[in-house]
C-alpha cells in the first residue's frame, strides 16, 4: 500500500476515533450536577427565567440542575466567573442583553469578552419595552410623537434609571433613528419615574411592559407602542415602533451559554432539551406574563445574534457619547 493510502486511512480512522469519542461525551453528559449561574439577586426575571429551565431540565435530565446567584457589577461578577470556570457543560450562565452587549458597549471595562469568552447554547426570550407618555401629552401615536418632538427640539424629557440602562439606550436609539433631541433625566428605578411621567415632569419612558402597562390599563398613561419589530403576546393590542420608523428594534434578551470550549456535542445536547422546556404551553404562559416572547434559538443564531447586538450599541454608546465607569 503506498505511503498516501496509509496516509488516508489514518486520518480516516482518526476521524471516526474523535466522532465516537464526541459522542461517548454527549452520552456521558450529565453524570453530575449542573449549575446555572444567574448573575444578579434572587427574585428578578433573569432568576425566574432560570428556574423554570432548572427545575425541568433536572427531570429531563436524570440530573440536578441548580441555580446560583452570583451578583454584582452589574452582572459582571457571575458572568465572568462562568466564563472563567471549565469549558465541561456542568457551569452555565444566564445571559442577558445587559451582561452580553448593552452593559459590555457603555463600560469602560470588563472582565470578559461577551463574544469571545463564551459559546452561547440557546436564546430563550425576547422583550421589547412599551413607549409610554403622560396622558395629556398631545400625541397618540408614535408618528405625533416625533412631530411634536421635532416641534420643540430639547424642550422635551425623557427618563430613564440611568445613565446606560436599558431605557436610556432605548431612548437614544429613538432620537438617532428620528433625529429628535430629548433632554435626559435619570431616575433610581421605574417607579418613580413612572409618578413624573404621570406629572408631566418627563413626557417620554421605554420601561417594561409588566411595569408599565398596568398604569396604560388604569389610564394613568397612554402607551404608544412597543419597541420590537414584531408584535408581542404580552402587549398585542399595541402597534410597534418599527411600523412608523421601519427597522426599528429595540430588545432586551435573555439566554443560556457556557465557557468558550465547551464541547458542541454538549452544547447541542443542552439546547435540545432546553427547546423542549420552551415549547411547552405553561413555561410560554409564565414568560409571556413577565413581558417577554418565548423563543428557541439554536448555539448558531445566538452567537450570530449577540455579535450583531454587540456592533449596534458599542456603534450606538460612542454616537451618542455614553460611557459609565466601573
Amino acid at each position: 500500500m503506498s505511503a498516501l493510502g496509509l496516509t488516508r486511512r489514518s486520518l480516516l480512522g482518526g476521524a471516526t476515533l474523535v466522532l465516537i469519542g464526541s459522542q461517548a461525551r454527549a452520552d456521558a453528559f450529565p453524570n453530575r450536577t449542573i449549575r446555572i449561574v444567574v448573575p444578579w439577586a434572587p427574585g428578578g426575571v433573569a432568576d425566574i427565567v432560570a428556574r423554570l429551565i432548572s427545575d425541568r431540565l433536572t427531570a429531563q435530565l436524570g440530573q440536578p440542575v441548580i441555580v446560583e446567584n452570583r451578583a454584582g457589577a452589574s452582572g459582571m461578577i457571575g458572568t465572568d466567573f462562568v466564563a472563567k470556570s471549565p469549558p465541561d457543560g456542568y457551569t452555565l450562565v444566564l445571559v442577558t442583553a445587559s451582561t452580553h452587549a448593552m452593559g459590555p458597549s457603555v463600560v469602560t471595562t470588563t472582565p470578559y469578552d461577551p463574544v469571545k469568552d463564551f459559546a452561547p447554547i440557546i436564546q430563550v426570550t425576547t422583550a421589547p419595552a412599551i413607549m409610554v407618555v403622560p396622558k395629556s401629552l398631545p400625541a397618540s401615536t408614535v408618528a405625533e410623537f416625533v412631530a411634536l418632538a421635532k416641534q420643540k427640539p430639547g424642550q422635551l424629557n425623557f427618563a430613564s434609571f440611568g445613565v446606560g440602562s436599558s431605557a436610556h439606550l432605548a431612548a437614544e436609539l429613538f432620537m438617532q433613528a428620528t433625529g429628535t433631541r430629548m433632554v435626559h433625566v435619570t431616575y433610581k428605578g421605574s417607579a418613580p419615574a413612572i409618578i413624573d411621567l404621570m406629572g408631566d415632569r418627563v413626557q417620554l419612558f421605554f420601561d417594561s411592559i409588566p411595569s408599565a402597562l398596568p398604569h396604560v390599563r388604569a389610564g394613568d398613561l397612554k402607551a404608544l407602542a412597543v419597541t420590537g419589530l414584531m408584535p408581542t403576546a404580552a402587549a398585542p393590542d399595541l402597534p410597534t415602533v418599527a411600523a412608523s420608523i421601519p427597522g426599528f428594534d429595540f430588545t432586551v434578551w435573555q439566554g443560556l451559554a457556557a465557557p468558550a470550549g465547551t464541547p458542541a456535542v454538549i452544547v447541542q445536547k443542552i439546547y435540545v432539551e432546553v427547546a423542549k422546556i420552551m415549547a411547552q404551553p405553561e413555561v410560554k404562559k409564565i414568560l409571556v406574563d413577565l413581558g417577554a416572547d418565548p423563543v428557541s434559538v439554536n448555539p448558531d443564531g445566538f452567537a450570530a445574534y449577540i455579535l450583531r447586538e454587540n456592533e449596534k450599541w458599542r456603534r450606538l454608546a460612542k454616537d451618542a457619547k455614553i460611557s459609565v465607569a466601573n
